[in-house]
């Protein structure tokens, strides 16, 4: 049974950071792809960033602006994002998400967390 779990979400002023973490559990992959999501109301889920099996990063600079950073844990399981100088346009749902491969679609990530709200 797959399952991501995040956490570090919540309310923070604007300039502020925050640390996201994604603990997987379950996954027959010793290194997936993962990534992390976002999706505001009334959005689209929109890609942050995403760390490949060898940990090629890949950011977006439309989110982020060079604010946020990925990383991984390979022992823990576990993916961070870091997010510093955040905006209020960040406040969204953050979702963790996994594949065995790294798709190019957002939503053929095969494994999915329940999501951490961050609210700027």
């Amino acid at each position: 049974h797959v399952q991501l779990v995040e956490s570090g979400g919540g309310s923070v002023q604007a300039g502020g950071s925050l640390r996201l973490s994604c603990a997987a559990s379950g996954i027959l992959y010793s290194r997936p792809c993962m990534g992390w999501f976002r999706q505001a109301p009334g959005k689209e889920r929109e890609e942050v960033a995403r760390i490949s099996s060898g940990n090629v990063i890949t950011r977006y600079a439309d989110t982020d602006k060079g604010r946020f950073s990925i990383s991984r844990d390979n022992a823990r399981h576990t993916v961070y994002l870091q997010m510093n100088s955040l905006k209020p346009e960040d406040t969204a749902m953050y979702y963790c998400a996994a594949d065995g491969g790294c798709p190019r679609r957002v939503l053929d990530f095969a494994y999915w967390g329940q999501g951490t709200q961050v609210t700027v």
